[in-house]
């Protein structure tokens, strides 16, 4: 797939990323590798709240005329945060580049964090809190990583808790975001028509100056393995949710390849053997699924599945059964090279969309520190053997099954001994 990838890293550290696709739009991000788990305690939600308040006015914009600005553009602009990253991002035409980086810029060096503004923007986060608690299929993936990776930063919700966000002030936020977002912390990426040293230069002349402590990633601590831990979260819904899973791989491991494609033959599409066994056969879900959960150092797979209160012991040992065909039994090469095709087929139709592409680039910086080629990941996929998949399913779960179940359930209707995978 032709490529113009070109890097620059600015005097203080920020890098500058671009691929030139023809294209008449732009997607332009701002990349910073600060999420969740750079938090304590008592400032747990401070990166997402951080993010929140960089759209709440400058000396020369109101929140109002950001927002109006960004809708003018045309395009579509956003952010978000995570375990690891904070991203703002917007789509436009490739003749509003220099304009979005304006205004991109603007906000991310210029936001006042005025106290007003922090309190109106609280309760909207706390709305937001309040909204997750009240989705259960979002609520469980919570509680799950809380007990995986325990008191470890990692199993910190990105909302933050209750009673931390709702005593957060504006200085506290001011000093989160100038202790965390340091110059070699930030990947300014863009993907489209874009012009490198153009658009060097408009980030060169606001961000040229940004300074901040030096601290690189030895601030993150790297999570300890715990024993599995199983928990019942008692809660009047019509469904029980639940996630299943174990610790997986980091997302630099030489295995990623292997894991992925174990995970698409798990649970990650329609052909899958929880889809095809627990919903297609036996009709227990309407939504089931696997999914990795990866960062620098570490990561997880779990599974999710939504089902009828009686039937939770058949759901949760029908997938420990799937599990433990994949740790028993060899896959075919049949089945690995649909879940190949599956894989390469997601990674190539992602190169249509242009924000797909920069979010791509950037994550690749962040994580690899160099740009990673379609080409690269097809092969990637194409080296992996039915044995690989083997040795990595026994690997990873050799040891019982963590386990989250949300809903109208009682202890002792439960019966975990499956999850030991024996």
């Amino acid at each position: 797939m032709a490529n113009s990838y070109q890097k620059t890293v600015l005097d203080n550290g920020i890098r500058i990323i671009t691929e030139k696709i023809p294209s008449r739009t732009v997607s332009a991000g701002i990349w910073v590798d600060v999420g969740a788990r750079d938090e304590q305690p008592h400032n747990n939600g401070s990166a997402h709240f951080v993010e929140h308040m960089l759209f709440k006015g400058t000396p020369s914009r109101t929140a109002q005329e950001i927002a109006q600005e960004f809708d003018t553009l045309g395009g579509m602009s956003n952010a978000f945060t995570s375990g690891e990253t904070t991203s703002y991002y917007a789509t436009v035409l490739d003749d509003q580049v220099e304009r979005v980086a304006g205004l991109m810029g603007d906000i991310f060096l210029n936001s006042l964090f005025e106290e007003d503004e922090v309190v109106r923007e609280r309760e909207v986060v706390l709305q937001e809190i309040s909204m997750v608690e009240d989705t259960p299929d979002d609520r469980i993936h919570e509680l799950f990583t809380g007990s995986l990776w325990g008191e470890h930063p990692l199993g910190y919700t990105v909302l933050g808790r209750r009673e931390v966000v709702a005593a957060m002030d504006s200085a506290g936020l001011r000093e989160y975001m100038r202790s965390e977002y340091t110059p070699e912390r930030i990947v300014i990426a863009a993907s489209g028509n874009v012009d490198h040293a153009r658009f060097c230069r408009l980030w060169q002349k606001q961000m040229g100056n940004l300074s901040g402590p030096k601290t690189g990633n030895s601030r993150r601590r790297q999570p300890t393995p715990l024993a599995p831990v199983r928990k019942l979260h008692k809660k009047n819904l019509e469904q029980a949710h639940l996630v299943l899973g174990t610790y997986g791989l980091p997302l630099v491991a030489p295995e990623r390849y292997v894991l992925y494609l174990l995970h698409v033959l798990l649970g990650g599409n329609m052909s899958s053997r929880l889809f095809q066994e627990v919903r297609e056969k036996e009709g227990l879900a309407y939504s089931i699924y696997s999914y990795l959960s990866s960062f620098t150092d570490s990561g997880y797979l779990g599974v999710y599945l939504g089902v009828d209160p009686a039937v939770v012991n058949k759901a949760m040992a029908l997938v420990a059964r799937e599990i433990t065909g994949l740790r028993q039994n060899s896959v075919s090469e049949e089945l690995l090279a649909r879940a190949k095709d599956y894989a390469k087929a997601g990674i190539f139709l992602s190169a249509e969309n242009m924000e797909s592409r920069m979010t791509r680039i950037a994550r690749n910086e962040l994580t690899f520190g160099r740009y990673v080629s379609f080409d690269e990941v097809a092969a990637g996929f194409d080296q992996v053997r039915p044995e690989d998949i083997f040795d990595l399913a026994t690997r990873l779960f050799s040891q019982p099954l963590f386990a989250t179940v949300l809903g109208p359930l009682k202890a002792k209707d439960i019966d975990w001994h499956p999850l030991n995978l024996e």
